[in-house]
C-alpha cells in the first residue's frame, strides 16, 4: 500500500504542494494577515475591473485589476489630468493579491498622496502558473490601458465619466519585491518611450526591493538576520516553485545579470528609481543591480532606507519612513514627467 500524499513544499502556510503533485491554496478570507487592517478614510474611491476578457473565451479564469482615484486633489480642482501609476504586488510570484489589506492600503496611500489614478493588477501565481505567466499578465494589463486610451475611456459604465480624466502620457510603473522584478522586465520590453503602447507613455519605473536571484549568495543573504516575512528558505522555495521546472536562480527571469540573461548595455531604458531597506536579505543584490545598471549608463536613482526590512513600505504605507519614500517617488515623477 502506498503512502498518503504529504506536504513537500510550504509557502507561509498559504500554498502547499503535496508529494502527488496536488496543490492546496488558502483563499484570501482564510489568511491571517497578522493584524494588518485596511485604513480607508474615504479620500480615495476604488473599483475592480476584469482586464482579460479574451481569456474567458478559452474557459480560463478571469484576472482583475483594481482602480483607485482620489476624490479631491489639486489636479481635479484645477481640471487637470491625473498621472497613472501601475502597482504590481509582491509575494515571490507565489502569493499575493490586489485584495490583500497591505496591498490595498499601499494603493490607497499612493493614490491619495501622489494624486494619481492607481491601477493594481492581479497576475497568475506559481506553482499553478510558473513564470513567465506573471510577466505575460503584467504586459496584458498595460495593454488593457492602451485599449482604454484608444477607446478614449477608462470606465465600464457608459454613463460614468468620473474615471476618464487621466493623462495617458504620464504613466509610471511601481513594483514591490516580485512586482519590482516585473517592473524591470517591463522596462526592458517597452524600452525608451514605450512606443508599442502609444498613446500610452511610461515615464519611469520604481523598483521597491526587487526580487532578484542568483546561484551565488550575497553577503546580506548569507549573514542577514531572518526577517518577519522573509528568510533564505522562503526565498529559495519561491524560486523553486515559480521558475520553469529545472531552472536555477540564474534564469534570466530571476537574475538580470545571469549567464543566459540578455545583454543590457545596448538597451535604452526609461529612468529607474530603486528602493531598498538597509536591513534586508535582498539589500546587497538590489544595490548590486543599481550599481551595475549605472555602470551601463542607465538612468538609475538608488535609495537605501536604514534599518528597514523587506516590505517596509507596502506593509506600513502610513509610517514616517513611508512618507520619505513617497517624497522620493513624487520627486522622481516630477523630474521624469516631461
Amino acid at each position: 500500500m502506498g503512502s498518503l500524499p504529504h506536504v513537500v513544499e510550504d509557502c507561509l502556510g498559504i500554498v502547499q504542494v503535496y508529494s502527488d503533485g496536488s496543490i492546496f491554496r488558502l483563499s484570501d478570507d482564510q489568511i491571517n494577515f497578522r493584524n494588518i487592517t485596511v485604513k480607508d478614510d474615504g479620500s480615495v474611491v476604488w473599483k475592480d475591473i476584469i482586464y482579460n476578457n479574451d481569456r474567458n473565451k478559452d474557459g480560463k479564469e478571469n484576472l482583475y485589476l483594481r482602480l483607485y482615484k482620489p476624490i479631491t486633489t489639486k489636479c481635479i480642482t484645477n481640471k487637470q489630468q491625473l498621472p497613472i501609476i501601475y502597482f504590481f504586488h509582491g509575494g515571490g510570484f507565489c502569493v499575493g493579491s490586489r485584495t490583500w489589506p497591505n496591498c490595498h492600503n499601499c494603493c490607497l496611500r499612493l493614490s491619495s498622496e501622489l494624486e494619481a489614478l492607481v491601477i493594481a493588477p492581479d497576475y497568475r501565481l506559481a506553482p499553478e502558473y510558473r513564470l513567465p505567466a506573471a510577466m505575460d499578465d503584467a504586459f496584458a494589463s498595460i495593454k488593457w490601458l492602451q485599449h482604454q486610451a484608444l477607446s478614449n475611456r477608462i470606465t465600464y459604465d457608459a454613463d460614468d465619466d468620473s474615471w476618464i480624466n487621466h493623462d495617458y502620457d504620464r504613466v509610471y510603473v511601481i513594483g514591490d519585491s516580485s512586482g519590482g522584478n516585473i517592473a524591470h522586465h517591463l522596462a526592458l520590453r517597452f524600452g525608451v518611450g514605450s512606443p508599442e503602447l502609444a498613446p500610452v507613455r511610461v515615464r519611469g519605473y520604481v523598483l521597491m526591493a526587487p526580487f532578484f536571484g542568483g546561484s551565488l549568495r550575497t553577503k546580506s543573504e548569507e549573514e542577514g538576520p531572518d526577517e518577519p516575512f522573509l528568510n533564505m528558505q522562503i526565498l529559495d522555495r519561491f524560486w523553486r516553485l515559480s521558475l520553469p521546472i529545472g531552472a536555477t536562480a540564474d534564469h534570466p527571469l530571476a537574475n538580470p545579470f545571469g549567464p543566459l540573461s540578455p545583454k543590457l548595455e545596448p538597451k535604452k531604458l526609461d529612468p529607474l528609481l530603486v528602493i531598498v531597506g538597509g536591513n534586508e536579505l535582498l539589500k546587497d543584490r538590489v544595490e548590486d543591480y543599481a550599481n551595475k545598471m549605472k555602470e551601463l549608463n542607465k538612468d538609475v536613482h538608488y535609495f537605501e532606507f536604514e534599518e528597514m526590512q523587506h516590505g517596509f513600505f507596502t506593509n506600513d504605507p502610513f509610517s514616517q519612513v513611508a512618507n520619505m519614500v513617497l517624497q522620493e517617488i513624487k520627486y522622481f515623477m516630477c523630474k521624469t514627467s516631461s
